[in-house]
């Protein structure tokens, strides 16, 4: 099944069935207005949404209205709880590497995580807002899970349960900001921007055999001003699966329905620069920490910029008979101006 939210005059938007090819959507007031409301309602309502989903696809509703991304929202245009992972071991190590700084062993079998800000996330077709280009403005092209109520303490195997819904997501981070708020010891905030997540959320199972483990195992792509910047497989070198970062999570509080946990940056194991680009073979990046880190690496010093005013990102991902699933997160950077909820 796949969800979305299109905008409207509400902070949450109305909640709708989209066709498995994008092309069409159902309004579906009478089961819930908001996706939120299908969260913490699953159990009651999840037929009812199939079924309105079968019939998209049946091409058996009177009703149906072209689809049109622009108009999404992210699924969840808010949400109680945004706790991102970092789940690819190989970009903590570049990170780790480009300092001179081992990773400590315990990266590698307790999770990394951060809780940023849910209370206003952006559209996936909104712009990238910011104030200014010194701040280092970064694309992270991810894999996100939104879960059901999850118990403190829940297994993996509970966890797994609890997925409810797959998405992309662009965490966008400031990069000039984060040493100095990682120098103070207590994490992320202002270098952490308003992230976007894709049109289009869908359940696990309409993914078939690319979810297994607990792992989306299919290519991300990413684009950088329609130039191909990376096609990793969010499946391969992926450290913690889905269900260990929402039990780690969980491993102190309860999470509420609605809780979103990202994968962190998508990231597969490469040679160097030159031959993990895409133009020379490899699956390319991310995000451009990651290529500055081997620039730094090989050549003591980054070359390529962050992203700059006008500059266009887009991330998608397909399904082996190349059609989109999510739909595309695109969008543009711009100087933010101010602007209406």
């Amino acid at each position: 099944m796949k969800l979305a939210t299109l905008k409207n005059d509400t902070r949450d938007g109305a909640l709708v069935v989209v066709s498995r090819d994008l092309s069409r959507y159902q309004k579906v007031p009478k089961i819930a207005a908001t996706l939120q409301f299908a969260l913490d309602h699953w159990d009651l309502v999840v037929e009812r949404l199939q079924a309105v989903y079968a019939a998209l696809n049946d091409n058996a509703t009177w009703d149906a209205q072209p689809f049109d991304q622009a108009l999404c929202h992210s699924p969840l245009p808010r949400a109680y709880q945004w706790a991102d992972g970092s789940a690819y071991i190989n970009h903590v190590e570049l990170v780790r590497k480009a300092r001179n700084v081992d990773v400590p062993a315990s990266f590698y079998t307790d999770p990394l995580m951060y809780q940023g800000g849910s209370d206003s996330f952006i559209g996936p077709h909104d712009p990238i807002w910011a104030l200014s280009e010194a701040w280092g403005i970064d694309l992270e092209a991810e894999v996100a899970v939104i879960t059901g109520d999850v118990a403190m303490g829940a297994s993996a195997a509970d966890c797994a349960d609890a997925i409810r819904l797959v998405m992309l997501v662009n965490d966008v981070s400031l990069r000039n900001l984060i040493p100095g708020e990682l120098l103070k010891g207590f994490g992320f905030f202002q270098s952490k921007a308003a992230s976007a997540f894709s049109p289009v959320c869908v359940t696990p199972d309409e993914l078939k055999d690319a979810w297994r483990d607990s792992k989306l195992h299919l290519p991300i792509q990413v684009q950088i001003n329609e130039r191909p910047f990376g096609q990793p497989d969010a499946g391969v070198d992926m450290t913690f699966n889905f269900a260990q970062l929402v039990a780690h999570a969980a491993r102190t509080r309860e999470l509420a329905a609605g809780t979103i946990i990202g994968s962190g940056t998508v990231s597969n194991k490469q040679g160097d620069l030159h031959g993990s680009s895409i133009e020379n073979g490899g699956v390319g990046y991310c995000c451009l920490a990651e290529v500055r880190m081997y620039e730094t690496i090989e050549q003591g010093a980054p070359v390529t910029p962050f992203l700059h005013f006008g500059d266009r990102v887009r991330i998608e991902m397909f399904d082996a008979a190349g059609a989109s699933i999510f739909g595309a997160i695109s969008q543009q950077v711009a100087m933010y101006e101010g602007r209406t909820p």
